[in-house]
């Protein structure tokens, strides 16, 4: 390189650093925002979860977000309002799917706002386990008029795989580009060891293309990536909660170090 050029390449360097941080750093979704007046009913469900009730202005991580706590403690309902909010279909998918086998999608996504990053996603995807099958149905429809389509999930139907092995599939083949990507529950259709190897899926995304990941999970091993926020939702509203600390890891661990005490205590 001629010693001109790198005297350019430095100082263009040291401009930017002079500058401040680095705009591009961020998630695509800094933050999601409740926002009162487009609130119907503060009574009606979704709104009278009290995770959403009382959801405010949550800041998001730029890399991975968790949103972990008991069933019926809203986790999927929030995940699945930020994906609509963002331009995802309701059942899962791209920006592109556009069907409804069941309504059943809330209406939380009206009441929030996201703020955005100076950075846009590109691609993405929304991924929930119980309407997998659906999406399945979709690409095979959406492969009649557009041939090729089905290649892009790894060349074979998702229905002609396990459950297991259709998450895979589509999460290894499909996911290519970096983007915004929301999983709801997805350790429902993964084994122990599947869910590592979604962990390093996740890890790749996040380091070599810098993609954003928000989740709804109730997995230990899931939700024990180190460069994430992990919000816990519960009867008193939305934290923040070390990995350690949520009843998850707490649980499992406990029961796995005294297994045999738990067992004479519940089987009895």
């Amino acid at each position: 390189m001629p010693a001109r050029h790198f005297r350019r390449t430095r100082i263009k360097t040291r401009a930017r650093a002079a500058q401040g941080p680095d705009l591009f750093a961020g998630g695509f979704v800094q933050a999601v925002s409740l926002v009162a007046d487009r609130v119907p009913d503060s009574e009606r469900y979704p709104y009278n979860i009290p995770a959403v009730a009382k959801l405010g202005t949550l800041e998001l991580h730029p890399k991975v977000t968790y949103f972990v706590g008991e069933n019926g403690s809203g986790k999927s309902t929030l995940v699945e309002a930020i994906a609509v909010a963002a331009g995802f279909n309701a059942e899962g998918g791209t920006k592109n799917f556009n069907f409804a086998t069941r309504r059943s999608d809330s209406a939380l996504f009206e009441a929030i706002q996201l703020r955005r990053g100076v950075r846009r996603e590109g691609d993405g995807f929304f991924l929930r386990a119980e309407s997998l099958y659906n999406v399945g149905t979709e690409i095979e429809a959406l492969e009649k008029v557009q041939s090729g389509l089905i290649a892009l999930y790894g060349g074979k139907s998702l229905h002609d795989q396990s459950h297991g092995e259709s998450f895979m599939a589509l999460m290894q083949n499909r996911w290519r580009n970096p983007g915004l990507y929301l999983l709801d529950e997805p350790e429902s259709a993964l084994s122990p060891q599947r869910q590592l190897a979604l962990l390093r899926l996740i890890h790749e995304h996040v380091t070599e293309k810098r993609s954003q990941f928000i989740i709804s999970t109730h997995s230990p091993i899931l939700m024990a990536y180190p460069d994430a926020q992990v919000y816990e939702l519960d009867s008193t509203g939305i934290h923040p909660v070390a990995y350690e600390d949520t009843e998850h890891f707490r649980i499992t661990s406990d029961f796995l170090a005294h297994r045999e005490a738990y067992l004479r205590h519940l089987l009895k």
